[in-house]
């Protein structure tokens, strides 16, 4: 190892010895202690406007010239409304009833032995995540919130804005009286130090947390010496069921799709009832076309709309994140689930339907973290479910799934309280 890599090795070293620190300081903290520091993170952000979306025009420039385009350079992209977005949500985590302390469960013994449940942090978090500045603020906010110390490692193609946000994020704990160790950001690009992270900084880290493509998910979960907490791809379905109101489906199927292409709770594949298909499948199709949106259908859906292109295997597990809509015409429910369950990700499908017990099949069939009825994928958002804001989607079945917010950041340990009690 050359003398770089030997910095880098110490420096990440440090950063995970120092984040112990941190996450001891936050977890003895009070509540109001940690509500103080999310909301003066939110103030700095502000403060820090110009600075910030100076950053982020040097990621966008410096990624057109690397060929980034298209939801992509979305992605990246920050402006004043979405800046302000991001200090919004800072500030609605500040407002979520802290979950530290809270007893989950409790009970007596016949001995007389006090039992109770109670949540506690999981300790030192690691964030490894691609192109989205925004994620830097929610994930240091959801982390004070629930007494974690966090070391973050954006993607190089945002550092500048990243590194921004987070000097931000530092004031903000200081102005609390919180160390800046609580929150940390890789300051390289080096890859190196995603290596070194996954090996545990030793064994300074409890979880890691990967948000990105299938390849950096893939990476992270065959490489990691902690746990990991999965956030795969959105292979996200609508299925159109024949009881559905046509209005409902036309409009939840192209914001399902088209509010926001490049998020992971946009729809890929569109499946189809294929009992009332010729009467519901125009109308939807001619609102996607109209927005703009490519089709690629399977026979029987190109059959009904010719002006789709042929599917093919690929589309059924593509994340497209721009847009396209895979179509496919299925027999009803059991259809549905059958072609979700061997094409899906487990992580957001809905049903658009009037018949009850078909909704109550549907979300009984589909074992996705996150089923909907009679409503849009895109409601796939932890500030949407009251969380203030997420960290990901957890596509996981252990420890958390669906939306993790700052309660989901968070483990729990037995308390036992006696009266002199001993085991005969």
């Amino acid at each position: 190892m050359d003398d770089a890599g030997v910095s880098l090795q110490a420096t990440m070293a440090d950063m995970g010895r120092t984040a112990r620190e941190g996450a001891r300081a936050l977890r003895l903290a009070t509540p109001e202690q940690r509500t103080a520091a999310i909301r003066a993170m939110a103030a700095e952000i502000r403060k820090a406007a110009p600075a910030i979306l100076a950053a982020n025009a040097q990621d966008l420039s410096r990624a057109e010239a690397n060929g980034v385009s298209g939801p992509m350079l979305d992605r990246l992209a920050l402006d004043e409304k979405r800046l302000e977005g991001v200090a919004a949500g800072v500030e609605a985590v500040a407002e979520i009833a802290d979950p530290l302390g809270v007893a989950t469960s409790r009970w007596t013994r016949p001995n007389g032995l006090d039992i109770s449940r109670v949540r506690t942090p999981i300790g030192v978090i690691a964030m490894i995540y691609e192109s989205r500045p925004n994620v830097t603020a929610d994930a240091a906010a959801l982390c004070v919130r629930s007494g974690n110390a966090v070391i973050l490692r954006g993607g190089s193609e945002c550092i500048a804005s990243n590194l921004a946000i987070h000097t931000a994020i530092e004031r903000g704990l200081e102005t609390a009286g919180l160390p800046a160790s609580a929150v940390q950001a890789v300051k390289t690009p080096d890859r190196a130090a995603v290596g070194m992270i996954l090996q545990g900084l030793d064994r300074s880290i409890d979880l890691i947390i990967p948000r990105g493509g299938k390849s950096l998910v893939a990476r992270v979960q065959a490489e990691a010496r902690a746990p990991v907490l999965g956030h795969l791809e959105g292979l996200n379905h609508v299925f159109v069921h024949a009881a559905a109101d046509p209005k409902k489906a036309v409009d939840i199927v192209v914001n399902a799709k088209l509010r926001r292409v490049s998020v992971c709770g946009s729809a890929e594949t569109l499946l189809v009832d294929k009992v009332a298909a010729e009467t519901l499948l125009p109308p939807i199709a001619q609102a996607l076309l109209v927005a703009g949106c490519e089709l690629r259908g399977d026979a029987a859906a190109r059959a009904i709309v010719p002006a789709m292109k042929a599917a093919t295997t690929e589309d059924w597990t593509t994340e497209y994140l721009a847009a396209i809509l895979a179509v496919a015409v299925v027999d009803g429910v059991e259809g549905a689930a059958a072609h979700i369950a061997a094409f899906g990700s487990g992580h957001t499908d809905a049903i658009v339907t009037e018949d009850e017990a078909a909704a109550e099949t549907f979300v009984a069939a589909v074992d996705s973290a996150i089923v909907l009825v009679n409503a849009s994928t895109q409601f796939a958002d932890g500030g949407e479910f009251g969380f203030g804001a997420e960290i990901g989607i957890a596509t996981d079945k252990l420890h958390a799934r669906g939306p993790v917010g700052a309660e989901q950041l968070t483990t729990f340990k037995y308390v036992v309280r006696g009266t002199g009690q001993t085991r005969p």
